[in-house]
């Protein structure tokens, strides 16, 4: 198991309520994650808090056709579609929220092996990953997320 730096509030009882509360200079687990009070959206990358901005009109537009056309086409299928927001968990050796140091939502993603699923959403790689991209995106979405995906 990887060592990572650890949280300055390992009980958990700290409250995290803000996106201004969390410390970029530490490594942050998917057990934290799920501790935090804030309606912000944000992905971890290895440990590290990326905040995701709210989709442009255009940028919905999209995704609801990329999805309609994906949902009609695995219809009878065992493939399922999913939309943002929706966890996608990626573990190296432990499958434990504190062992899970990226989570990513992608815009639109296909998962076809049910065991990948609970009711977070998907710990492991979708079997397809759709990123609308944007120009405020493109270098995370290009470098950071396709390298893990």
């Amino acid at each position: 198991m990887t060592v990572h730096s650890s949280y300055k509030s390992a009980d958990k009882e700290k409250k995290v309520s803000s996106l201004e509360d969390i410390d970029a200079s530490l490594t942050y687990s998917y057990a934290h994650y799920l501790t935090w009070l804030f309606d912000d959206r944000v992905e971890l990358i290895k440990g590290k808090v990326f905040p995701i901005s709210g989709p442009a009109r255009i940028h919905q537009q999209v995704s609801v056709h990329i999805s309609y056309s994906l949902y009609q086409f695995l219809i009878g299928m065992r493939c399922k579609v999913y939309t943002a927001p929706f966890d996608v968990r990626f573990y190296r050796e432990s499958k434990a929220d504190e062992d899970i140091y990226t989570v990513l939502q992608p815009d639109l993603c296909v998962i076809c092996d049910s065991q990948k699923l609970d009711d977070r959403g998907c710990i492991g790689a979708p079997d397809l990953v759709i990123e609308i991209l944007s120009p405020g995106n493109n270098k995370k979405e290009l470098l950071n997320k396709y390298t893990i995906y």
